[in-house]
């Protein structure tokens, strides 16, 4: 038997890829808007730390 066959015994198995792409899409438009709405100065600080020879944080 193949794979397809034990899917199409599964009562709502629809449900699962849209649930999982509504959660993918989710998470990226969440990190976008967290992308857009972050300070310069924390994106700065962060893009800096492999350059920085001090421990401080």
């Amino acid at each position: 038997m193949k794979f397809i066959n034990y899917l199409e015994n599964i009562t709502g198995v629809g449900v699962y890829p849209l649930t999982s792409l509504l959660l993918f899409v989710a998470f990226f438009v969440l990190v976008t808007i967290w992308v857009i709405r972050a300070d310069n100065g924390f994106i700065d600080h962060m893009k800096n730390i492999p350059l920085d020879n001090n421990t401080e944080h």
